[in-house]
């Protein structure tokens, strides 16, 4: 019987998990238990596609917002931290600027939205920012630009994490500001940078450049600044103080 409920879930495109929802299945009315089975199946596949739009956004690791600490981070009065973890600001198509020192959490709230984001089926796009640059320079050589541009598209929320952090080529830059451009008013970025809006010059070299790039960011967007200790230099502080306690 098992064998043949294998064979009738394949054909209608069934997820093989739907035997153990149907044996977990405690009723004996007929319909009761196709609507459950109904039911299960549904929620598989909405698992099933979740995990693969987190699978195409490309996440270094897997962060959340539970446990999440908001205390140190400055929130302009246009977004809230719920906007934030809600998606809202992906709806409204804004943006969002996380500024701060190294290790004070930046990278984990952006990856948090962006799983969130995924959660709710919008499609997001991941990048180390000097990464996405050099799969952007590498296309062009290579002729299949276009190909990754309209990859990146496709996304309603693309991240660029570490922005600043390595200096940008000419044509690194311009390659940069035509994703941004695209980007603009059509779907949200967030940006997570160390570095103060007038230090942007010393990314991209070129100020026409740096300005035109700087405008459309900040064009609706909300700017985080992050205002807090390094959480990895504290944890090390703590782990070595830790460790002279036990001699």
């Amino acid at each position: 019987m098992k064998e043949l409920l294998l064979s009738y879930a394949k054909q209608l495109h069934f997820n093989s998990d739907i035997l153990e929802a149907i044996e977990s299945i405690k009723s004996k009315n007929p319909l009761e238990i196709v609507c459950e089975v109904f039911k299960a199946e549904i929620e598989l596949k909405r698992i099933n596609k979740i995990n693969a739009i987190i699978k195409q956004a490309k996440f270094d690791v897997f962060k959340t917002f539970e446990g999440y600490k908001w205390d140190g981070i400055q929130i302009p009065n246009s977004i809230t931290s719920d906007d934030i973890i809600s998606s809202e600001f992906i709806d409204n198509k804004e943006n969002l600027i996380l500024y701060g020192n190294v290790g004070t959490g930046k990278t984990h709230m952006a990856i948090a939205a962006g799983i969130s984001a995924c959660n709710s089926g919008k499609k997001v796009k991941f990048y180390r920012t000097a990464t996405l640059v050099n799969e952007l320079v590498e296309a062009n050589k290579q002729g299949y630009l276009l190909k990754l541009m309209k990859q990146i598209e496709k996304c309603d929320l693309l991240i660029c994490d570490e922005w600043g952090y390595v200096p940008v080529d000419s044509n690194g830059a311009k390659l940069l500001f035509q994703v941004i451009a695209d980007c603009y008013e059509r779907k949200s970025v967030i940006i997570t940078t160390n570095l103060e809006f007038g230090k942007w010059n010393g990314i991209f070299y070129d100020e026409k450049l740096t300005s035109a790039i700087i405008d459309r960011v900040i064009h609706h967007s909300h700017l985080l600044v992050f205002d807090r200790p390094s959480y990895r230099a504290e944890y090390s502080m703590l782990k070595n103080k830790a460790g002279k306690n036990t001699k």
